[in-house]
């Protein structure tokens, strides 16, 4: 009997090998992901840039997507001249490398960071020192916003982030859509609202006029001794307001949150 010899199939790659494979390069992602997540934080930049921009008018509009922001009103800065400091800290371990950008155009200060790739992690701050006599105007996409010293109006919204004001006495109009709203100032107009945080606001002078609203979380306004025409409420949560009250007060105070605790109290 002739015996036909069928030839002998190449060796498939077995599943374990395959899987096994596909571990390793995970496991090389992932440990790629940790190197560069573990290290970009914009306080580790020790060589940061600074930049000069002229301002023709009286309001400068900041324009920020991806970084930490501080404003700084100062007497000390030449009239028409904004400066600027930017830290800048990267870790990219796959991906394109990092760009970041600032320009002015029409009082605009346009600022950006483009951080893309499989694996890349970036971290920017700025701090932005205006003249006196400046108002300023802020849109944040994704950062947090601080600022001091001003007597000018100021108006601040970020879309992810927290905001922060100090040591002013001009009028706020403070917005955030997911962050905190705190303000320790002397200023008699003030406007905050956050969709998801609290609102809390210590003003040292008796104000003309304060809103502080949240759609999420507590809302606190501490006011100098006086008296006060207030509204105050919450869907759910307490409501305790301690300031004296007179409906036909000029000194108008609006504390509200959809889920949450209502406090109005004077200043210890």
């Amino acid at each position: 009997m002739t015996r036909t010899t069928v030839p002998a199939r190449p060796a498939r790659t077995t599943r374990t090998a395959r899987t096994a494979r596909t571990v390793l390069v995970t496991g090389v992602v992932l440990a790629l992901a940790v190197t560069a997540g573990a290290c970009a934080t914009a306080g580790d930049d020790e060589h940061p840039d600074h930049r000069s921009f002229a301002l023709r008018g009286d309001t400068l509009t900041v324009d920020s997507d991806d970084s930490a922001l501080e404003i700084v009103a100062s007497e000390t800065h030449e009239k028409g001249r904004v400066e600027v400091t930017r830290w800048f800290d990267r870790s990219v371990a796959l991906g394109k490398d990092p760009e970041v950008s600032w320009s002015m155009t029409d009082d605009r200060l346009v600022l950006r960071v483009s951080c893309s790739g499989v694996v890349a992690d970036c971290a920017a701050k700025h701090r932005i020192e205006v003249p006196r006599g400046v108002s300023v105007e802020v849109e944040e996409d994704d950062g947090s916003v601080r600022a001091r010293g001003f007597r000018d109006a100021l108006s601040i919204r970020t879309a992810d982030g927290s905001v922060r004001v100090t040591d002013s006495s001009g009028p706020l109009d403070l917005r955030s859509d997911d962050g905190s709203v705190r303000a320790e100032v002397d200023s008699r107009r003030v406007s905050a609202r956050t969709q998801d945080g609290s609102v809390r606001l210590d003003l040292g002078a008796v104000p003309d006029r304060v809103e502080a609203v949240s759609d999420d979380g507590s809302v606190t306004v501490e006011l100098p001794r006086a008296t006060y025409r207030v509204t105050a409420r919450t869907e759910d949560g307490a409501v305790d307001v301690s300031v004296p009250r007179d409906d036909s007060s000029a000194h108008v105070v609006s504390a509200r949150t959809q889920d949450g605790e209502v406090t109005v109290r004077n200043v210890n």
